[in-house]
């Protein structure tokens, strides 16, 4: 067997035992395009998708991940009106009120907000095939960071490329993940925030507490592998006793 069908075989087998990758509704297209290891597919939610390019990661002998999986949509949606659901979100989060916010069609930028004063950065936002692409500037990782859980948020959304830089550039670290996954909890109205802790070890989010169900437990575990650069959430969360 050439070692690219063994790296194929191999990832295959560690997807089919993953009980939250359910391969047999949502298939997964494996293919080698010279030494790079190419997904292919809709899956059913956040965890799915980050858990298959875990496994991905893990292979031999990969130059490099080609991430084309899309995330099934909570609610079908075009794509005009997924940019306009973003834009809204983006222009209603006080933490972004410097921002200005632009939305590209057509490869034109339309401007939707220009602060008053100087902004402190500019988000665009442009969306092609239910992917949302975020660019431009803002003022900290943490901003970068809400700015994609918000485009995650709206439900038709299937992918989000989350390009924006941070001016001046920071250096990221667990406590920057750490306090970034409990902005988004404490933003996530179905969340009670103050019963979750959160640890975080080589961007290794670990949730522990209580919850009122298993649909908030797991709408919580989402929340966490939607803030960019978590690796991997260990959900510790237990359900409350009635």
């Amino acid at each position: 067997m050439e070692a690219k069908d063994r790296v194929l075989k191999e990832l295959r087998a560690a997807l089919e035992h993953e009980r939250r990758i359910n391969l047999h509704r949502y298939p997964i297209k494996l293919r080698m395009i010279d030494d790079d290891l190419v997904l292919e597919g809709e899956v059913e939610n956040i965890a799915a998708k980050k858990l298959a390019l875990e496994f991905a990661g893990a292979a031999h002998s990969i130059h490099r991940i080609v991430d084309r999986l899309r995330v099934a949509p909570a609610a079908p949606m075009g794509d005009a009106e997924i940019r306009d659901h973003v834009c809204r979100a983006l222009l209603q989060e006080p933490a972004l009120t410097a921002s200005a916010i632009r939305m590209k069609s057509r490869d034109q930028a339309v401007t939707i907000r220009e602060p008053e004063s100087e902004p402190a950065g500019e988000i665009v936002v442009e969306v092609d095939d239910g992917v949302v692409i975020l660019n431009g500037q803002v003022q900290s990782l943490s901003h970068k960071r809400l700015a994609g859980v918000l485009a995650w948020w709206v439900p038709g959304s299937r992918d989000v490329i989350n390009g924006l830089e941070e001016v001046p550039p920071q250096q990221d670290n667990d406590d920057e993940v750490a306090d970034a996954v409990r902005l988004v909890l404490e933003k996530d109205p179905f969340v009670r925030a103050d019963q979750i802790s959160v640890h975080v070890r080589n961007y290794v989010v670990t949730l522990d507490g209580l919850v009122p169900d298993e649909k908030v437990k797991e709408m919580t575990e989402f929340d966490v592998w939607y803030v960019f650069g978590v690796d991997r959430v260990v959900n510790r969360l237990r359900q409350e006793r009635p």
